[in-house]
C-alpha cells in the first residue's frame, strides 16, 4: 500500500493528464543504481540483451519499482492494485547512436484502443545520470491523445519536445500513448534506459492521489480542456457526465459530426467532446456516425503504422470518444448496437460500453456482452471480453461463456479472457485447474502471465498451492548461466 506522503498532488495529476508524464527520483544509500548499471553492462556484454528476462537476471531492479515514490506515483495514476506487466526491455544508446523516429509503443501486440481514459502507463528508469546530449528519451508533451503528429521524421516535426534527464535513479512515468524517441548520443558515455509497463486492475471509484479539490481546474496551454476534465472526473470516480440541457441545434450537431473527420486532429478531438456534452438528443446521430466512421476506417486501422506497429484496434474512433463522454445516456443504444450486422460496429459498441463502465444499465450490458463472447468475429470477442473485465460483474453466465474462450484460436481473445478473470476475482475452485493448464501449457507468454495473475487474485489455499507448484517447476535462478550451470 502506498504511503500518503508519496501520493501525487492535484497539480501533479493535472500535469500528467495534460502533458503526459511525471518524474520521480529514487534515492538509495547503498549505491544501488551503480550496482544495477554494472550488472547490465556485464549481462549485455556476456549474454546479449535478455529482453523480458531483464528483471529475473537483475532482481535489484525490483527495488526501484518498490520505492515509496514510485509506488505512490503508480497508485495515484492506476489505483492500489495495479500490476507490473512482464514485458520490459533494456534500451541502450551507445556513443554515436543516431536519432530514432517518433513513434508510440503498441500494447504488447494486444492492439488495445488508445482510450483517453488511460489504464496503462510506462516507466523509464535510468540507472545512470542522463543529460540531454546522452541520447535522452524525448517526448512530445500534450500529444499523447493524438494519433498523428506533423511528421514522424526528425527535422520535419514542428511540435516542441521534452527530453527526460536526471540523476541516476530517475524514473519517468508516462502515459502509455506518448509519442517518444531515443535521441542522438553525442557523448562518450553509454545511456541505459529500462522500460517497464503497468496496468490498472480496477476501475476508479474515488481519487487515489492526495486530492484537495474534486473540481477540475483548467491548465494553461491545454488545447483540450473538455477531454482533460473528462479524464479527471473518471479518475475521481464520477460516473455521471455533465451535459447541456435542452435539445441540440441540428445544424450545429451536423457540423460537429462532420468535424469528427476533419483533417485537423485538434478539431476532431474537440468536436468529439463538444458532442459528448450535448446529452441524450445526440445519441442516435452519434450511433449513425459510429457506423459510418467504422465502415470507412476499419480496414486501414488494423494495418501497421507509426501509432500501432502491429496494427491497431478498428474501434479507435472519434465517434467512440464522443459516445464515451456521453456516458450512461448512450448505453441503451449501444447495447442494441451490439447486435448490428457488421462486425466492426459490434466491436466498437462493445469497446465503448467497456470504456463507459455503466452502472444503471450494468446488468443488461453485461448480459449482452456475454452473448458476444461467442461472436463469429474475433475482434468482437476480444473487445467484449475486455469490456466485461472493466465492468467487473461476475455472473454465472459471464463465467460460463468465458470458460469457452480458454482454447480460443486467437491469442488476444485468450489473453483478454484471462485479464478479465483476473479483474473479476472469482473464487470457483473448478476454475483453478483450468487456469493452471493455461499457466503451464499455453503458447502465449502473456497468456501464461495472466493465468498466474488470475490465480494470485483468487487468493485462497488451492490457488496458492497451484502457483507454488508452478513456481517450483519453472523457477528462474538469476545466477545460473552458461558459465555457471550448477
Amino acid at each position: 500500500m502506498a504511503s500518503e506522503n508519496y501520493l501525487l498532488s492535484d497539480e501533479d495529476m493535472r500535469h500528467f493528464i495534460t502533458r503526459g508524464y511525471v518524474q520521480v527520483h529514487t534515492d538509495f544509500e547503498d549505491n544501488l543504481h551503480q550496482k544495477i548499471y554494472d550488472q547490465i553492462e556485464h549481462i549485455l556484454e556476456t549474454e546479449g540483451n535478455p529482453g523480458n528476462n531483464i528483471l529475473p537476471r537483475i532482481p535489484n531492479i525490483q527495488k526501484v519499482f518498490d520505492h515509496p515514490k514510485v509506488v505512490g506515483t503508480l497508485t495515484s495514476l492506476l489505483g492500489e492494485n495495479y500490476v507490473i506487466h512482464p514485458h520490459r526491455y533494456c534500451h541502450l544508446r551507445d556513443p554515436g547512436s543516431g536519432d530514432q523516429g517518433w513513434h508510440k509503443d503498441d500494447y504488447i501486440f494486444d492492439q488495445n484502443v488508445r482510450h483517453h481514459r488511460f489504464r496503462w502507463v510506462m516507466a523509464f528508469y535510468y540507472p545512470q545520470d542522463v543529460t540531454a546530449d546522452m541520447g535522452a528519451t524525448a517526448t512530445l508533451p500534450g500529444r499523447q491523445y493524438y494519433n498523428t503528429i506533423s511528421s514522424t521524421s526528425l527535422g520535419e516535426t514542428t511540435e516542441a519536445e521534452t527530453k527526460f534527464c536526471g540523476k541516476a535513479g530517475t524514473v519517468s512515468i508516462v502515459n502509455f500513448d506518448v509519442w517518444h524517441r531515443g535521441s542522438t548520443n553525442i557523448t562518450d558515455k553509454k545511456r541505459y534506459m529500462l522500460k517497464f509497463q503497468f496496468t490498472r486492475m480496477e476501475e476508479p471509484t474515488k481519487p487515489t492521489w492526495h486530492i484537495k479539490d474534486l473540481k477540475w481546474k483548467p491548465v494553461e496551454d491545454d488545447n483540450h480542456n473538455a477531454l482533460s476534465e473528462n479524464v479527471w472526473n473518471w479518475l475521481c470516480g464520477k460516473k455521471t457526465a455533465v451535459h447541456n440541457n435542452g435539445s441540440a441545434d441540428q445544424k450545429k450537431v451536423s457540423k460537429l459530426v462532420q468535424d469528427l473527420s476533419d483533417p485537423n486532429e485538434t478539431i476532431r478531438i474537440n468536436s468529439a467532446y463538444t458532442l459528448g456534452s450535448m446529452g441524450e438528443s445526440v445519441v442516435a446521430v452519434l450511433i449513425e456516425a459510429l457506423k459510418s466512421e467504422s465502415l470507412l476506417l476499419y480496414q486501414d486501422m488494423t494495418k501497421s503504422n507509426a501509432t500501432n506497429p502491429q496494427g491497431g484496434n478498428p474501434s479507435d474512433l472519434y465517434s467512440s470518444h464522443a459516445l464515451t463522454a456521453l456516458g450512461e445516456l448512450a448505453v441503451p443504444k449501444l447495447i442494441q448496437t451490439l447486435n448490428a450486422p457488421d462486425w466492426w460496429v459490434r466491436a466498437a459498441a462493445a469497446d465503448i460500453i467497456g470504456n463507459i463502465v455503466p452502472i444503471m444499465h450494468r446488468e443488461d450490458a453485461v448480459s449482452e456482452l456475454a452473448n458476444r463472447l461467442q461472436d463469429s468475429e474475433w475482434w468482437v470477442r476480444r473487445n467484449a471480453t475486455e469490456a466485461l473485465g472493466n465492468i467487473g460483474l461476475a455472473t454465472q453466465k459471464v463465467l460460463g461463456q468465458l470458460k469457452l474462450l480458454l482454447d480460443d484460436d486467437n491469442e488476444l481473445v485468450r489473453r483478454n479472457m484471462l485479464i478479465t478473470l483476473s479483474k473479476l476475482v472469482q473464487t470457483e475452485d473448478e476454475m483453478i485447474p483450468l487456469l493452471v493448464e493455461k499457466l503451464m501449457n499455453d503458447d502465449g507468454r502473456y497468456v501464461r502471465f495472466y493465468a498466474a495473475t488470475a490465480l494470485r487474485r483468487i487468493n485462497n489455499e488451492k490457488a496458492e498451492e497451484a502457483l507454488f507448484h508452478a513456481l517450483l517447476s519453472s523457477r528462474w535462478c538469476p545466477n545460473t548461466t552458461a558459465d555457471t550451470p550448477f
